[in-house]
């Protein structure tokens, strides 16, 4: 009598060698506890595109200068950071996301490290989480220091600027920026406590990551027994200066990026596939 069950389907080739990395990986993180550098790959399964990843558009974002520079460049940031904001603030953790807040609960992942300023770490239940770049709820004051939250600036542009409710396409950015017409008309918000310029709390092109920041990422990078780099392509430098110091610990560096990055070629272990796929299937192994 003939078998009535169907031939198994064999895996194109690229998910058997991404199968048999994370089988590699996971071998090599069981027993160890390890920190997590993210980027913006980690978050494009939330609806957030990444600057970098394939199709992504070439874009040139604002850098801190020519926010400083004159009102009409702050006119068109806030414009488009603005829109972007409102549909930015929808975006809901993914699975990759909650997996690492539950290898936090596990004991697994001592830390996430993160260049994203969508907070979604947070909101998945990470507790430990450095936020490199900053964070897009917050803004702050340039010449006071007054510290407001971002839907209280939000709040103020909307009332100041009506007319942004017009219909329209808003295309968005890993930044929450977007693409606004007609910006002459735009009023920027002011500090409400001073009338200084108000920034949000990230880090622009242009500017430092903050030392007190850089300075609590390689404590957690100090305490781990391995880092894996998740959805980073690694071409900011507080990245790879990171990724230097655990290679100067030698401990193990698992890299997971569907594209290049600069940390390949010191990685332990390089995997091609998506961020939510892989760091679900470490929860599955790695946090009973």
């Amino acid at each position: 009598m003939l078998s009535t069950v169907p031939p198994a389907i064999p895996l194109p080739e690229r998910d058997r060698a991404a199968a048999a990395d994370i089988d590699r990986a996971i071998g090599i993180l069981t027993g160890r506890r390890f920190t997590v550098l993210t980027g913006a790959g980690v978050s494009t399964d939330s609806g957030i595109p990444d600057y970098r990843g394939e199709g992504a558009p070439v874009r040139t974002p604002m850098t801190f200068q020519q926010f400083l520079q004159g009102p009409d460049y702050r006119k068109r940031y806030w414009a488009g950071s603005h829109l972007g904001w409102k549909a930015f603030r929808s975006a809901a953790p993914n699975e990759g996301h909650r997996a690492l807040a539950d290898l936090e609960v596990a004991g697994r992942v001592t830390g996430v490290v993160t260049q994203n300023v969508d907070g979604l770490h947070l909101r998945a239940g990470s507790r430990r989480v450095v936020d490199l770049h900053g964070s897009m709820d917050r803004a702050h004051c340039l010449r006071c220091g007054q510290v407001f939250a971002r839907d209280a600036v939000a709040a103020q542009i909307d009332a100041l600027n009506p007319w942004l409710d017009e219909p329209g396409a808003v295309e968005l950015a890993p930044d929450g920026d977007v693409e606004v017409r007609g910006i002459g008309r735009f009023e920027v918000p002011d500090c409400t406590v001073c009338g200084g310029i108000l920034k949000p709390d990230v880090v622009f092109f242009g500017e430092f990551v903050p030392l007190e920041k850089f300075t609590e990422a390689a404590a957690l990078i100090r305490t781990a027994e391995a880092l894996v780099i998740a959805g980073s392509s690694l071409v900011v430098n507080s990245g790879i200066r990171l990724l230097e110091q655990a290679a100067r610990r030698r401990l193990p560096i698992i890299v997971i990026n569907r594209g290049e990055t600069k940390g390949d070629l010191r990685a332990t272990v390089k995997i091609a596939a998506g961020t939510s796929e892989t760091l679900t299937a470490f929860r599955e192994h790695l946090a009973a």
